[in-house]
């Protein structure tokens, strides 16, 4: 996975079924299949997506599995609606590629604070010891058409990139996106621990809730291939804007 200089992202191809997904969740979420339209058949996605029944049924597997779509047997699958959903923001995140998707379909403007020290809390959470000034970031990630940000997220950047750094553009999806193109340093590696947590006065002023309400903290560290950690971001998510999903492919 590399990012190109128009800020282009080239992947590694996706198996078809998630691809299906993808397809099939923006469907439901734009509405296409509310009302008296009902969702389409097994057979009827496999004929207009030109693709295998075992494909289809893995991506009505993933829909179902993130509580966007409930099949019973002999009902046929339905939408589920707004309100059985939370409202929230459903996506797939379990690989750097499905990361790169969440950036994507959303936005944000991050702010460059001054250089100082991985903060003491977030430093035990990753297990590691980051030392020196590293630089850091602060943004609030939005999605269209929503009012309220889904996500608080802060990054700290590693002192070495100090060129890469002056020449971040604002607007890009990812902070990690950019490094990769202005250093070259790919991403080999990401490690991801997710936790319930009480939203501090800052987090809840910027995400419109009380102080020490729970939000959900997903951590990830991300290391090149000699294995060295070169950022890490925190990002702090209300509960019901934001729901959690992953696929497990069996070898």
């Amino acid at each position: 996975m590399t990012v190109t200089k128009n800020g282009t992202v080239n992947k590694k191809k996706r198996a078809r079924y998630l691809e299906l997904a993808d397809e099939l969740r923006s469907a439901v979420l734009r509405g296409d299949f509310s009302g008296s339209k009902a969702f389409p058949t097994e057979s009827v996605l496999c004929k207009n997506y030109g693709v295998s029944r075992f494909t289809v049924r893995e991506a009505l597997r993933t829909l179902t599995q993130e509580g966007l779509i409930k099949r019973r047997r002999g009902a046929g699958t339905m939408v589920q609606p707004a309100s059985a959903r939370g409202g929230t923001l459903h996506q797939p995140l379990s690989n750097v590629g499905e990361i790169l998707q969440y950036a994507t379909d959303t936005s944000i403007s991050f702010e460059k604070l001054g250089p100082q020290e991985v903060s003491a809390d977030i430093a035990e959470m990753t297990g590691m010891s980051p030392t020196g000034q590293w630089f850091v970031f602060r943004g609030a990630r939005r999605a269209e058409s929503r009012r309220r940000p889904i996500a608080l997220t802060y990054a700290w950047v590693h002192p070495d990139l100090t060129e890469a750094v002056s020449r971040f553009e604002d607007g890009s999806p990812t902070l990690f996106g950019q490094i990769e193109q202005f250093t070259g340093r790919t991403v080999n590696r990401v490690t991801q621990d997710i936790q319930a947590v009480k939203a501090t006065e800052e987090v809840a002023e910027t995400l419109g809730l009380e102080t020490a309400d729970p939000v959900l903290l997903i951590l990830r560290c991300y290391f090149d291939k000699n294995d060295q950690l070169f950022e890490i971001s925190a990002s702090y998510h209300p509960g019901d804007r934001f729901t959690y999903s992953m696929h497990i492919e069996v070898d």
